[in-house]
């Protein structure tokens, strides 16, 4: 799947309190973007679980990361493996999955 890039801009809500003085991209709003880029190829999901997830870097406002998708489904269940990455450097990594069994 073809890479979704993304930028948290400084004037962001969540950025004032995370944290004063040094704004770091909440982990939260990082894996909003992750599902919003799986729905954006598989469109509405419903509810969606996330296994597995490691933050290892930060992400600040106003840079570009890049999320980068592969198909993992397995046992009926609809998966995808996901990187966040910023210039090539991993942010985060882990599992999206459907809460269901995946739809023909």
């Amino acid at each position: 799947m073809a890479p979704h890039t993304f930028v948290i801009e400084a004037a962001h809500p969540c950025l004032p309190g995370h944290f004063p003085g040094q704004p770091l991209v909440p982990g939260v709003v990082i894996l909003d973007r992750v599902v919003a880029a799986v729905e954006a190829v598989h469109g509405p999901l419903g509810a969606l679980r996330l296994p597995q997830v490691k933050f290892v870097q930060p992400l600040l406002p106003d840079e570009q990361a890049e999320i980068a998708l592969e198909e993992a489904s397995r046992d009926g269940v609809a998966r995808w493996r996901f990187r966040v990455e910023r210039a090539g450097v991993l942010l985060a990594s882990g599992e999206v999955a459907a809460d269901g069994p995946a739809q023909a």
